[in-house]
């Protein structure tokens, strides 16, 4: 019975002992963190309530202590505090911007099929009433797949795919194949300087902001109209547009999943650096723009 009498007091003991330390600990953080003017005010606080409660020893040792462990250490432990905060900021960043490559890689795979399936579909019409095209478009679709499968491969959204030259070779393919299907209601233009083509950019972006064009600005209208993808340095921001001449925007409407994805992407990769602006022209239509830090290649 002793035995056991004396183990509870030894566990009581060695928990009181834990619980101390982890409070001194607490104490020492928040020392390290806290401004001087607010200890200031916490050492008039516990000195005066100390007087009137006639205890003013112990809010004397509490002022003390606080200052000795606040010049002795406190500028090393916050310095501590801050870089392991840092660090934490840093992995959850770099844990979300695997989740969002991720992501994009699992709506590409869901996107690439249908894509394929309408192509190959088109190719087999176009058998039947128009070889000559149909090779055409096969040979669209080569270029097309030659170009997206680098990216594919890519788990990290650089290198071979991470390049607007590489952005743009992809979608010249998809939009002859586009202008397959569409006829003479797509028009396209491209005004990309060449120089350009080495500067980063994230993968699918371009190609997105091309398909939402197509999908809610020239197919509604039965006309159709005029793709123009453009890029230029303004400063040291890369603007990359997609303009059209279809129905229009809402910009007092939500924003669809693509465009979301887009600005959250920018975010992840960039922060403030970046941007997704949406403009109106003077003619009508839309005009998305995607801005970002502009450097000359992947290495810089």
């Amino acid at each position: 019975m002793a035995a056991t009498q004396i183990n509870r007091a030894l566990d009581f003991v060695h928990d009181a002992v834990r619980e101390a330390g982890a409070l001194w600990w607490r104490f020492f953080d928040w020392l390290a963190l806290v401004e001087w003017r607010q200890l200031y005010l916490i050492w008039f606080l516990a000195l005066v309530t100390g007087f009137f409660f006639a205890v003013s020893e112990p809010a004397i040792w509490f002022v003390l202590i606080s200052f000795g462990v606040k010049v002795l250490a406190g500028g090393k432990r916050r310095a501590e505090l801050l870089a392991r905060e840092a660090s934490d900021k840093a992995n959850v960043a770099t844990l979300e911007r695997r989740l969002m490559e991720a992501q994009m890689a699992t709506l590409q795979a869901q996107v690439e099929p249908h894509f394929l399936f309408n192509t190959l579909a088109l190719i087999g019409q176009l058998i039947e009433t128009d070889q000559k095209e149909a090779a055409r478009v096969h040979g669209f679709l080569i270029e097309y797949l030659r170009a997206s499968l680098p990216q594919m491969r890519s788990r990290n959204g650089k290198g071979s795919g991470g390049t607007l030259g590489k952005q743009v070779e992809l979608s010249r393919a998809y939009l002859a194949i586009m202008q397959a299907r569409m006829k003479e209601r797509l028009a396209v233009r491209f005004e990309v300087p060449d120089f350009l083509g080495s500067a980063p950019f994230p993968p699918m972006m371009l190609q997105t902001l091309i398909e939402n064009a197509i999908k809610h600005g020239l197919e509604p209208k039965v006309s159709g109209g005029t793709i123009l993808v453009r890029a230029q340095v303004v400063g040291a921001t890369l603007h990359v547009d997609v303009c059209d001449d279809g129905v229009g925007i809402d910009l007092h409407a939500g924003e669809g999943v693509g465009l979301a994805n887009i600005r959250e992407r920018l975010a992840l990769l960039y922060g403030k650096a970046a941007e997704l602006a949406i403009e109106i022209p003077p003619g009508g239509g839309a005009c998305v723009s995607i801005r970002l830090p502009y450097r000359m290649t992947e290495d810089d």
